[in-house]
């Protein structure tokens, strides 16, 4: 079975306490989650441990099911190891695994992982038809010889903070709560795409991320973002949208990047979005859309200035 072979890959050099789940953002729920999870390994001098999916398990349970991915696993990865974690072991969901009782997920935890305890969220549900619940894990646990601690939801100014509260406010461009809610800046990345070259004649050239169709975006709007671009950071202005004044087109997630120049082309680009500055517009020509961009740059330069004195690199 696959995940055997997944899990037979990592060889911890002494026992562990792990979460499990999608972890979807990295969110400060998941943060508050982690900090009890490192805190608990430091005290038993155990090793910390998170056990991820590489794909979420109600699109592979739900395959018509469409939900937007707020982070690649590659990007879960790296913020859940910045946080201290010393074990972060992606898994293939798949419906073998979904049939699973919670038993043989946590004998395979014990065997191949040296599992001594999980810390959970209030919610937290495996195996078979989500049969380990809370109860039934510190059930299996006091037989199997492993402990459970439930960890307390986190609330943020009365917002219940969780991956689909961060897509629900993403959906609307509202930026300042999906700040909140991940404890950073929503971040998107991807290579740099050939796109129209309208940017040139516009007098703001602009790179073209190109993202993976799961890839949650905000509202379409222009936004004040912060473009990483090799080991500096730069202001930017993007574009989120279908360019309406152009005739509709595809999505396209533009970015026009303050006091740069070269080419990005087929370079991996990531941007920090942190303020929506406007609905994305149509306008009666080239002339019109130059002035409004103009203004666009000079509001997104003020929002940015305290970002950028502190920007550090994503992840």
């Amino acid at each position: 079975m696959q995940i055997i072979s997944e899990l037979s890959s990592f060889t911890p050099e002494r026992e562990t306490l792990l979460t499990i789940g999608v972890f979807d953002g990295v969110h400060l729920g998941h943060r508050q989650l982690i900090s009890r999870l490192t805190q608990r390994a430091a005290e038993g001098n155990f090793l910390s441990g998170v056990v991820t999916f590489n794909s979420n398990p109600k699109a592979v349970l739900s395959p018509k099911t469409k939900l937007a991915r707020l982070t690649t696993v590659e990007e879960r990865v790296t913020l859940l190891k910045n946080l201290g974690v010393d074990l972060v072991v992606p898994l293939t969901f798949t419906k073998e695994v979904a049939a699973l009782s919670a038993r043989e997920f946590v004998l395979y935890l014990r065997r191949y992982l040296k599992m001594r305890g999980l810390v959970i969220g209030p919610n937290f549900a495996l195996g078979r038809g989500r049969e380990g619940n809370a109860a039934t894990l510190q059930s299996l646990g006091q037989e199997l010889g492993f402990t459970v601690e439930v960890v307390k939801p986190l609330t943020v100014e009365s917002t219940l903070v969780s991956s689909t509260a961060v897509r629900a406010a993403l959906a609307r461009g509202d930026m300042k709560t999906t700040t909140k809610l991940l404890g950073r800046y929503f971040s998107l990345s991807g290579p740099v795409a050939g796109g129209f070259e309208r940017g040139h004649i516009l007098e703001f050239p602009t790179a073209n991320i190109q993202l993976e169709p799961e890839q949650a975006i905000p509202e379409d709007g222009v936004y004040a973002t912060l473009a990483h671009v090799g080991d500096k950071v730069y202001q930017s202005v993007t574009n989120i949208g279908v360019r309406p004044t152009f005739g509709k087109g595809e999505r396209t997630v533009e970015v026009h990047i303050l006091d740069f120049k070269g080419n990005l082309y087929g370079q991996r680009l990531t941007i920090e979005i942190v303020e929506r500055l406007r609905a994305e517009m149509k306008f009666a020509g080239p002339q019109e859309l130059i002035a409004q961009i103009r203004l666009d740059v000079d509001q997104a330069r003020s929002i940015l200035e305290k970002p950028l004195a502190g920007a550090k690199h994503v992840g």
